[in-house]
């Protein structure tokens, strides 16, 4: 059975998309066959990035390492049992269909709450949280004291995070390993970097998940998006010389992988 990568929280712009499309192409590029669903049905950013380099490969002639995207499939509402929900059989059947080709299946969900990012999250092996540097995108996990010191209790999110853990556990199916990805963490020291680390700390003891590094904000992500490509595919392409800010950058996106401990990854490139 493949394993579940579900990438989401509830804020929009905390780099959900960037992190889905890095760690797809990632495992891909390891040699792993990887599924990928989108459930932004509005925008659909991962969609537009396979079908980018679907696009640059034709025009180049390149042949990269990718992932394969799959629409969710429609059903006809007439063959829902009474009381099912048209969603939930648009997700589950879309997971059944592919899971036997695929090793992993990344789920890439919207910065909203949904019913269909719900399931998702449910269905996670490994659940995925990017969280921007900034107690704004924190408060999406937990409200905390105007010091930014003391958590008061936990947010929305992170209750259905919570819900989701505890249907799980009475279906028998292993526990979803949640880990918190801090993205856009400034290089200075600042009084505010410090009470974010401090509070994610926190927090992660409190209701259960791991912290792991994530992207810093950088303007080679956005020029890759329009060709689909990633840092791990430059020399592919015939960049041979890459700059510090480049060599940095592929430096975090191995250690995401490695944060991540899936299953038979050993990450080499």
């Amino acid at each position: 059975m493949a394993h579940i990568i579900v990438v989401g929280n509830e804020k929009g712009g905390a780099g959900k998309s960037t992190v889905s499309m890095h760690v797809a192409t990632g495992l891909s590029r390891l040699g792993k066959k990887v599924g990928v669903l989108d459930l932004d049905l509005r925008q659909k950013s991962l969609l537009r990035y396979v079908e980018n380099r679907r696009d640059f490969m034709e025009r180049s002639g390149i042949d990269l390492p990718s992932p394969v995207y799959h629409d969710l499939p429609e059903i006809d509402p007439a063959t829902l049992a009474e009381g099912e929900n048209l969603f939930d059989r648009r997700m589950v059947a879309a997971v059944e269909a592919i899971a036997p080709d695929c090793d992993f299946i990344l789920i890439d969900c919207p910065g909203s709450h949904t019913r269909l990012s719900q399931m998702a999250h449910s269905l996670a092996d490994t659940l995925v949280t990017p969280l921007n540097d900034s107690f704004v995108d924190f408060d999406m996990l937990a409200k905390i004291d105007a010091k930014g010191e003391k958590i008061i209790s936990p947010s929305i999110y992170s209750e259905m995070v919570w819900n989701a853990r505890q249907w799980r556990a009475q279906t028998g199916q292993k526990p979803i390993d949640w880990i918190v990805v801090r993205n856009r963490v400034g290089t200075q020291k600042m009084l505010n970097k410090d009470k974010m680390a401090r509070a994610v700390s926190m927090l992660s003891k409190r209701i259960g998940f791991r912290v792991a590094p994530g992207f810093s904000e950088r303007v080679i992500f956005r020029e890759l998006f329009p060709r689909g490509l990633t840092l791990l595919d430059l020399r592919d392409i015939g960049v041979k010389q890459l700059n510090i800010s480049n060599i940095a950058a592929r430096q975090e996106m191995r250690d995401l992988l490695k944060a991540l401990q899936l299953p038979d990854v050993s990450v080499d490139f």
